[in-house]
């Protein structure tokens, strides 16, 4: 059996719908109440800026009256505990989701690919603050003062954060550990090929099997909050 040291996580949607908080994909999400040209495109924010400020102001506002499930809090505890059981090893989390759920679940270090909802970012002086109020009324940025601040988050056509950092982590992981994702939104869909071209081991949990499942060695089905906490359970040896 393959010696494990480093392991990289990708979740996504299915981690945080236990928690209360709306996917895009699923029957009757945010993808059938709103057009995603709408309102994930900067197309869209051009055109009607109102509709994607409210849209987003909602989803910051929502996101921020629901707590983290078993699932987050397994993770932060891996992420904890893994180097203790194996010094030397990483856990590295890599998340497509905009919420901070994984940060109050106890995860230390994540990478937002997607970017964040208590975040925001100044297209005018390119910084980017902690932010959890509205932004429809067009509010001043904290940094420079400037009307320039929009959703600190990955539209469709814009380039994921920390891509370098990723394939970095892919580069060393001896598993690759896919959990509540679609499979179909690249690049993250991608990474379970890298990671096998690469020699890692791979594994995917999920409530049933994605777009990608067949790259992968591994699948385990059922709620995040159970198959999670089970198979962190067993990684740590109880």
């Amino acid at each position: 059996m393959q010696t494990i040291r480093n392991i990289v996580i990708l979740t996504g949607a299915g981690v945080s719908a236990e928690s209360g908080i709306d996917t895009f994909r699923s029957a009757g999400g945010l993808w059938e109440q709103h057009r995603v040209e709408d309102v994930a495109t900067p197309e869209g924010f051009a055109r009607d800026p109102d509709l994607v400020l409210r849209f987003y102001d909602m989803r910051r506002e929502a996101i921020q009256t629901k707590q983290p499930n078993p699932a987050h809090h397994a993770l932060g505890r891996l992420e904890r505990e893994w180097p203790k059981k194996v010094p030397g090893g990483s856990v590295t989390l890599v998340t497509q989701n905009v919420d901070d759920l994984h940060e109050r679940g106890g995860s230390l270090s994540v990478i937002h690919m997607h970017g964040e909802h208590l975040t925001v970012w100044c297209t005018a002086c390119d910084r980017r603050v902690p932010w959890t109020g509205p932004l429809i009324h067009r509010p001043p940025c904290p940094a420079c003062s400037v009307t320039a601040l929009r959703p600190d988050v990955v539209w469709f056509g814009e380039v994921p954060y920390r891509m370098d950092e990723i394939f970095a982590a892919l580069s060393e992981a001896d598993l690759f550990v896919s959990i509540g994702t679609s499979g179909a939104v690249y690049p993250a869909a991608g990474f379970v090929r890298t990671a096998r071209e690469l020699g890692a081991a791979t594994l995917e949990l999920n409530l049933e099997r994605s777009a990608g499942s067949s790259w992968f060695e591994e699948t385990r089905l059922g709620p995040a909050s159970e198959i999670v906490p089970a198979w962190v359970e067993d990684l740590l040896g109880g």
